[in-house]
């Protein structure tokens, strides 16, 4: 047990499909998982552990921002010897080229969080996922028939800015959109010598203005979803 899981040793299992939302991370084991049952409930941030195909997977939520994430992901990777963590969640898009429920997998994530700095004094502003784990997922996208779009993508930690300018965020650093916990999970990971990647679903867009609902969002999503749980049962 941690501060903040409750989860014995042996419960969780060394793959771990992290959406945000604890009652999608619900859905997920319910409507995936065989077997699945309850292993962490602290704070209302729920983790279930099941199998998929016969494969030992745990879901559970990060909630969000890179402080619930950085928290969540550092305990899984450190005290419960968690091996991959796969982020799925959405992104708000900064260019029309990205239509809505577009699933995207990020290459790298510029931030200017201070996370890794105040973590381990680490500099960079741009990070990166495990490349292994980023092509293992390209192909299983491309074997079961999910186009994918990859780039940068903007984890931001205000979710308010009244400053930031998505359009400049577009031209100057390239990002394709934006989102708020990849950064804090792809730091922990190369900090732990751990394996990340971050999967996400266009939930709205900036450019041409085009949002969807929170029920919507509920079943594109299962697109993205799959693409992990897939991605996971061939690791």
């Amino acid at each position: 047990m941690t501060p903040h899981i409750e989860a014995k040793k042996g419960e969780i299992a060394k793959i771990v499909i992290m959406p945000g939302d604890p009652l999608r991370a619900k859905m997920i084991a319910e409507t995936y998982l065989e077997n699945a049952k309850l292993v962490t409930s602290v704070r209302g941030i729920l983790g279930f552990t099941g199998t998929y195909k016969g494969k030992e997977i745990t879901v559970m939520a990060s909630g969000m921002g890179c402080a619930s994430m950085g928290i969540y992901s550092y305990e899984l990777y450190h005290d419960y010897e968690v091996d991959v963590i796969i982020r799925i969640g959405s992104v708000g898009a900064y260019t029309k080229d990205l239509n809505l429920y577009d699933v995207v997998l990020s290459e790298k994530t510029y931030s200017d969080s201070t996370f890794a700095k105040v973590q381990d004094g680490t500099m960079e502003d741009t990070l990166y996922p495990n490349q292994e784990l980023n092509e293992k997922i390209k192909k299983t996208a491309s074997k079961i028939g999910i186009p994918i779009t990859t780039g940068t993508i903007y984890c931001s930690d205000v979710f308010y800015s009244d400053i930031v300018d998505y359009k400049k965020m577009f031209q100057n650093y390239h990002c394709i959109g934006v989102e708020m916990e990849s950064f804090a999970l792809f730091h922990n990971a190369n900090h732990l010598n751990k394996k990340a990647a971050c999967i996400l679903t266009v939930s709205n867009n900036f450019e041409t203005k085009e949002e969807t609902t929170s029920e919507e969002r509920q079943k594109a999503f299962f697109t993205m979803i799959e693409l992990a749980l897939e991605t996971a049962f061939y690791l």
